[in-house]
Order: structure tokens, then sequence, then C-alpha cells
């Protein structure tokens, strides 16, 4: 294979008044993995857009082996010799691995039939040569995920595709596929394969990566080697020095307070989501739901809120049944809730920052009552709020639709923590925000399980979910599949997100050392980490900062 030189000369992307790419310069040498480094809505993704013939840049030039080249379809960089991985994948769902990979590309005979057996046997040669391990005629809908993205890389390796971009490649995968997507990554390196890595993941970046360069505000701003620290790279991401660490203490957990109890969520078809779900959270504790994005999360959090009502099954906080209450009489209860999609569920883009701030407020005092509104109070309050949680905003009257994704969060944040609250739900509370952010975000959850709320976090990021909980719950298909401690190693974390529960292989997964996946189930613990002892003094633990290099799957718009 004839490897590629590929050089990106002065690109700049606008987009009307909005520059996602300013004057980027990038080299990609033959044979290396170079990672793209920077945070959500730096204009890595919208780089790789250019570059892959999906935009035109504004000016600039793409250079592939000294030749300047235009590409104005994907097609184009495709017959370039540039392939890519997009972070939602493009496949058909009813059609076989061999069907994904031709499709568009198809191998016919003599007469114009479609030749699925040469196709079979191009797919069965790279998997081969690559280590691939998919089978060809394997239905793609059948296939868990990280198979589901070897069939992309298949799907440009058969183009012939010799530099390969893969944007944020790890945001759906276990720990286990992770390892393996890298070790696939490396043996196309060895091959003579360029491979652009997007990411926003310290620790992946230092694991994989020949070479760093880190994009901020759609400027380059600095490269790196993988010997960089990870404080060096999240500095040079955020522009400034960036707390790594989710400082507390061991949890002081009390009563029970909030139940989950066989609880059964349906989809819109009828489908089974939550199956037969029964969980309890006590005071004072945080309780972390992890699993691969699509085994019911979802599902779950909507039912707590009363956006879908349970097929079977009880809700209840402090023994108040929350089952058959619709969002409104849930959310006076005391609950709060942060939403996964904040610019679909939890914000409206149209209104000002200090509307935002008491969309779920108004209809009581101080800020309304009746059919009235006070505008003076939500002017206060939104004040307040933007001081105290370090909302970034011109102004307060400001569309909160045209804030960045971090400072969106943040309102949502701010507004569903600025009252009483009896319990806390966060879903994905840091997905689409810096680093800056999450670390002002993770301060706050902290905060409020340390005044005594439960807290529940529904997260896809296991860095996240470690350092904030004091119990792990996993999801897979619906099922909670085990509770465990947050000292569970990240190998034993990712066999029960992959619906392996097996105790022989848990333990091994361990390092020998057998895991509780019914911790803390039942009446209060006292003899487990995190939790309170029976005199009332903390529990010992080793090391109560833990490590905390999380952020999101995927971009804020354009830039």
């Amino acid at each position: 294979m004839t490897a590629l030189k590929l050089e990106l000369r002065g690109i700049t992307k606008r987009f009307g008044s909005l520059v996602a790419n300013d004057h980027i310069d990038l080299t990609v040498e033959p044979g290396e993995i170079h990672c793209l480094l920077g945070e959500n809505g730096a204009g890595k993704s919208t780089l790789m857009n250019v570059l892959y013939g999906l935009y035109e840049p504004t000016s600039g030039e793409i250079v592939v082996d000294g030749t300047p080249r235009t590409f104005r379809t994907a097609g184009d960089a495709i017959a370039a010799g540039i392939g890519m991985v997009h972070q939602h994948f493009m496949l058909v769902p009813v059609f076989t691995v061999a069907e994904n990979v031709m499709l568009g590309h198809e191998e016919t005979g003599a007469l114009g039939w479609l030749d699925r057996r040469r196709a079979r046997k191009k797919v069965l040669d790279l998997v081969a040569e690559y280590g691939l391990a998919v089978d060809p005629d394997a239905t793609v809908e059948d296939l868990p995920v990280g198979l589901q993205q070897r069939v992309e890389i298949l799907k440009a390796l058969v183009r012939d595709a010799k530099v390969l971009i893969l944007d944020e490649p790890t945001a759906v995968l276990t720990p286990q596929e992770t390892e393996e997507l890298f070790r696939v990554m490396r043996a196309l390196r060895e091959s003579g394969h360029s491979i652009v890595f997007i990411t926003h993941k310290l620790k992946e970046v230092k694991a994989v990566a020949d070479r760093i360069t880190v994009i901020r505000r759609g400027k380059v701003v600095g490269s790196a080697d993988p010997q960089a620290s990870e404080t060096e790279l999240a500095s040079l991401m955020v522009g400034r020095p960036v707390e790594l660490v989710v400082h507390k203490e061991p949890a002081r957990p009390g009563d029970v307070r909030f139940t989950l109890d066989k609880v059964t969520v349906l989809d819109d078809l009828g489908n089974v989501q939550v199956n037969d779900v029964s969980l309890d959270l006590r005071e004072g504790e945080i309780l972390c739901i992890a699993g691969v994005q699509g085994n019911g999360q979802t599902e779950l959090t909507e039912a707590i809120l009363g956006l879908r009502k349970p097929a079977a099954g009880k809700i209840a906080l402090d023994n108040k049944d929350l089952t058959a209450l619709n969002p409104r009489r849930t959310l006076d209860s005391g609950v709060g809730f942060v939403p996964e999609d904040r610019q679909h569920d939890g914000i409206v883009g149209e209104f000002s920052v200090a509307e935002n701030l008491v969309l779920d407020l108004v209809t009581r005092e101080p800020f309304g009552g009746g059919i009235a509104i006070k505008p003076k109070q939500v002017r206060e309050n939104a004040r307040q709020r933007v001081a105290e949680f370090d909302i970034r905003t011109q102004s307060i009257d400001s569309p909160a639709g045209t804030l960045s994704g971090g400072n969106q969060q943040k309102v949502v944040v701010a507004r569903e923590m600025s009252r009483p609250l009896r319990l806390f739900i966060a879903s994905q509370p840091t997905r689409g925000v810096d680093v800056g952010a999450m670390e002002f975000i993770h301060q706050r959850i902290v905060a409020e399980r340390d005044l005594g709320t439960p807290v529940v976090i529904v997260s896809t990021e296991l860095d996240e979910v470690v350092a904030l909980a004091d119990r792990i719950a996993v999801m897979y298909r619906g099922r909670i599949v085990g509770v465990v401690p947050p000292t569970a190693t990240r190998e034993q974390l990712g066999l029960l997100m992959a619906g392996v529960d097996d105790p022989a292989l848990l333990a091994e997964a361990g390092g020998g050392k057998a895991l509780d996946t019914r911790f803390g189930v039942g009446p209060a613990r006292t003899d487990g980490p995190d939790l309170a002892k029976s005199d009332g003094a903390p529990a010992d633990r080793a090391g109560t900062d833990q490590t905390d290099r999380t952020s999101t799957d995927g971009e804020e718009g354009p830039a």
C-alpha cells in the first residue's frame, strides 16, 4: 500500500459571522495516529467535515502528497484515499455486514448481477489482514456497537482509504471495546495507514496518539506528544489551569428516601425498554446509573419525571407515590431534573437567560402567581444565579440559545439546584460541556449530596461515574445487572455494561478480587467504602479524590 501525506494549509470555515475554523494548519504524516484534541465545540468535527468534502472551506487548501486537491463531495475525498468513520454510524440495520460494506461500491458479474460472493471474500480478506473479527454474513442490527464500528472501518478500507478519520470513535464503546479499537488502530498504523483521531478524552489520547494537535475556539493553540501530562493537555484545551479531580468526602447516607420497585417501562411502539428494575437511594448519597447509551436509561428517567407512565411497578419519594404524577406535579414534589438533551428538553432557546432560569418556577412565589409574572424578581434571581454559577453571557436578557453549550448546561443546572430539593436527577450532566464547566458542575453535584439530598446521575462516561458515585448501578438491555462500589475496576464495569455478570469473570477482571454486585442493597450498610459506620464516623477509604477526565461524546453545532 502506498501511504499518503496529508496537509491542511490555512483552512478557514465560516458560517455567517461564526468562524468555526480559523486559518488551521495541520500535517498528518504517513503511518501515524494523529490526535485532534479539543473541547466540544472547538471546531474539530467541522475541520474533518471540510477534509472529507462535506463542507467546502471558506479559504485555505488541502494538499495530498504535495498536490493541492479540491473536495466538493465525500466521493472526491474517498477517491483521494481519505475515509471517515462518523460518530453516528451510517449503516443499514437490516443489511448484512457484506451488503453494508459493498453499498455504493457494488461488485457485479458479467450480467450485471450483484456479486455477493466477491464482496464477501473482500470482507474476509480485510478481516484476516487487520484482525477485525466480524462475520460478513451477520445482520448489522444484531451486532453490538463495537462490531458495528468495525463494519464502518471495513467500508473505508474496501474503498482503499489510506487516511482514516475517526470522529469521537469511543463515545458509545465499553472499555473493552475501546481497547479493541485501539488494537485495530495500531494494526492499521503498522500497515502504513494514517489515522486522524478526534476526541476530547485525555486518557485515550495518551494511550494511542503519536502526535497531538490541540484546537481551541477554532484555532490551533499548540501541539504536544503523548508524554505530556493530562493537566498540561487540559490547560491547552481550556486556556487556563484546570482541576482534574472531584474532591469529595466519603458519603454519610441516611434513610432510604427514593425507591423504584419492579418498574417496567415501554417505548412508544410497546417494546420493553426498562425491565423490572428495583433500586433504592438514601439521603446524602450519589447513585450513578452506568451503561452504554440505549440500554433503557432514557426511558427510566422519563418514567421518574412523569414523561412516560410505567407499565408496571411503583416509584416513590419519601413514601409518596410518584408513579402516576405528571411532570409538573413531580417537579412540585421537590424533584430537580437535568435532562440529557438540554436544547430540546432543558431550555427554550428563544427565551432569555433570565426567563430560562425560572421556567418551572413562574407559577409560584416569588416569581409569579396566578397568571402574572413578576419581572423584577425574575431579573434579580437571574443576576444572582449568573454570578453564583458563573454563567458566561453578555446579558441576562440574551436568548439562552446564543450561549455556548457549557453555559446552556449551567443555566439548566442553576435553575434545578436553586430551590429546595428532595431528589436531584441529572442525565448526562456534562454532555457537550468543556473541562472547566464540567469541573464546576461536578462540584455542585457533590455539594448537593452533602446537603443530604439523594442524587441520581445517569452517565455513559465511566470516568464521571467513578468520580462521582457512592454506588454504581449498571444497566444492560433494560435491566440492572449489578450494583457495585466505585472501587470496581473499569474492566469489571465494562463487562457489566456488556451484560456479563459471571462472578468468575468479574473476579478475574478485578485482579482476582470478587465483586459484590448487590452493593448497598437492602438495609443501610456499615461495612462498605463510602457508607457511614454505625458510630456515625465515615468509613475508611483509600483516596477520596478520584480522577475525573470526562466530557461528552459529540460536538455542539458547527463550531
